[in-house]
């Protein structure tokens, strides 16, 4: 008989006899073969009770979030008969992220023990405020899983699936603390000049078209995370969870795949995300409700630079794409 468990297909002897788990917590199954006994981790579905609690910091983000106070950056490559090179694009946005808890204990297994994966399925979807036409759809998951082996190792891993024919993998941590969040600035500008030189390539960067929204505050090219401090001005945020990742953690382990289309075009390099999650306090009415900020940055490369080159060796400007909102849970 063939049985498939995670980590690879084991062919057992006929006649085996398929052992309960020894606990309902334990990640192994015993299975016994004429000749032999082996011990193998498997998928531990949870108790209902348990789900949400072993998710660790993941578990504030469980439900349907939306927010209308997006705004995305991006810069594309144009054909080479435009001095430019490149168009920027900035829309705002709203969106709807939905959370999932997978309700397993996945297991990845190693030598001396096994690490067991708990974590979110997710999926959003993104549309243009102004013309509601779709900006970007993904999906993917969120995991919470401390490295048994490793206490200094990142705890969060989000896996995420880009239908431009990406896949990510950014690794980080959390931090649960009192009161409201301190977002820093975030400067949009690219990093590198080109060769040959261009006098104000960056104008556009500086002196941008924005659309204008009534009740959305306008977006900074100089700062994009300006909008998500304007959007608490004002509020009794009681506690924040940041939870941040990367696909370059100092642990290393993260990174992005593209298809050749992206790496010859606009070779996405780099991800990094920071998320807020926080508790804010109605004055009026006494309840709080759940908001969710977030600041993402992904840098793509194209067009030859000349000077003030990313260190990364690929001789290419850096162009960093940016999305910021601000949701609540509904």
């Amino acid at each position: 008989m063939i049985d498939t468990v995670a980590g690879g297909t084991l062919l057992c002897l006929c006649n085996t006899l398929l052992q309960p788990p020894k606990h309902p917590r334990s990640p192994f199954m015993q299975i016994k073969g004429q000749q032999r006994s082996l011990e193998l981790p498997q998928f531990v579905r949870l108790a209902p009770a348990e789900i949400v609690p072993e998710l660790g910091p993941l578990a504030r983000l469980v439900g349907t979030w939306t927010g209308r106070q997006g705004w995305n950056l991006i810069a594309v490559p144009t054909p080479r008969s435009k001095p430019e090179g490149f168009t920027l694009l900035i829309r705002p946005y709203y969106e709807t992220i939905t959370f999932t808890p997978l309700g397993v204990m996945v297991p990845d297994r190693g030598a001396s023990e096994i690490l067991n994966i708990n974590g979110l399925e997710y999926s959003l979807k993104v549309s243009d405020l102004v013309t509601n036409e779709p900006l970007h759809l993904e999906n993917g998951m969120w995991l919470y899983a401390p490295d048994p082996q490793d206490p200094n190792a990142p705890t969060i891993v989000r896996q995420a699936a880009i239908p431009h024919g990406n896949s990510v993998l950014a690794l980080g941590n959390s931090q649960q603390f009192d009161g409201p969040p301190t977002i820093a600035e975030l400067n949009t500008l690219p990093v590198g000049s080109p060769d040959p030189p261009r006098l104000g390539y960056t104008d556009v960067y500086l002196h941008p078209e924005l659309p204008q929204v009534p009740g959305l505050p306008p977006f900074s090219t100089a700062d994009a995370n300006a909008v998500l401090r304007t959007a608490i001005e004002g509020q009794d945020i009681l506690n924040t969870l940041t939870i941040s990742v990367s696909t370059q953690p100092p642990s290393g382990g993260g990174g992005i795949v593209n298809i050749p289309f992206i790496q010859k075009n606009a070779n996405a390099t780099t991800f990094e995300a920071i998320f807020w999650i926080e508790t804010v306090k109605n004055d009026a009415t006494g309840e709080t409700f759940d908001q969710l900020q977030y600041s993402q940055q992904t840098n793509l490369e194209f067009i030859k630079c000349g000077s003030g080159c990313s260190p990364d060796g690929s001789g290419l400007i850096v162009w960093p794409h940016v999305n910021v909102n601000t949701l609540v849970k509904q």
